[in-house]
């Protein structure tokens, strides 16, 4: 789709909307049995997604999605479109294998950007330190997730406008969003709305992505930075 005539980039802005992508797998057992039409040598069940983070709206900038399966998987290429607000782009099937899934992302019409691609692995076994594999054993759940942000350097100036505009409350309407809006020298605009790019301050089961898991993992980095100098101290 061409930009609207008389359209122009916002030199030095960009817009950024978090969200979530990856698969969550479980081992056919007692728990989750095998149906039966599913192959005897298929030893999971799983899902890939890409959904907004706890559970957000993001279909106000994502159009559909692209998931590009294991060629060995019947219809192997699967679009996603159509979801309601505040539902998951998702797609399911069954295996023994791991592999890597493409992703591709085709926005909405008003941001006249072209689809993006990216890449996702597939666990199907339990991943991490010792207390975490018991926990997804226990749980017979193995949760690849990945929290990201999708960045428009330089948008259009319609999209802009649409994306940092509180939403219409009007009835049947879809109007802008808020907050999410960065000059790319620093600092942020935007206003609020419904639908923004904030992430929840605490964790919580299924939803594992906050302000709370961002300051552990900044401990966990400064612990780590700290060792690595003391260690540099003691060969010095």
């Amino acid at each position: 789709m061409a930009p609207a005539a008389g359209s122009k980039r916002m030199k030095g802005t960009s817009i950024f909307r978090p969200f979530v992508y990856g698969t969550t797998a479980r081992r056919f057992d007692e728990s989750n049995p095998r149906p039966a039409d599913v192959p005897a040598d298929h030893t999971h069940s799983w899902t890939v997604f890409v959904k907004g983070v706890d559970n957000t709206d993001i279909t106000y900038w994502l159009k559909k999605v692209q998931f590009k399966l294991h060629e060995s998987i019947q219809n192997s290429i699967r679009t996603i479109e159509n979801v309601n607000a505040g539902e998951p782009f998702e797609t399911s099937a069954t295996g023994w294998g791991e592999f890597e899934i493409t992703i591709k992302f085709y926005y909405i019409p008003e941001s006249n950007e072209k689809a993006q691609t990216i890449y996702h692995h597939l666990d199907l076994h339990p991943y991490g330190n010792e207390q975490q594999q018991q926990q997804q054993k226990d749980n017979n759940e193995v949760m690849s997730w990945r929290y990201e942000e999708m960045v428009w350097n330089e948008p259009y100036e319609s999209f802009f406008e649409f994306m940092t505009t509180p939403m219409d409350r009007s009835k049947g309407s879809k109007g802008g969003m808020g907050k999410g809006t960065k000059l790319l020298g620093g600092g942020m605009v935007g206003s609020t709305g419904e639908r923004t790019a904030s992430i929840p301050f605490s964790t919580r089961p299924g939803q594992p992505f906050s302000k709370e898991t961002e300051r552990e993992e900044s401990k966990k980095l400064k612990a780590a930075l700290e060792k690595v100098e003391a260690q540099m101290g003691d060969f010095q």
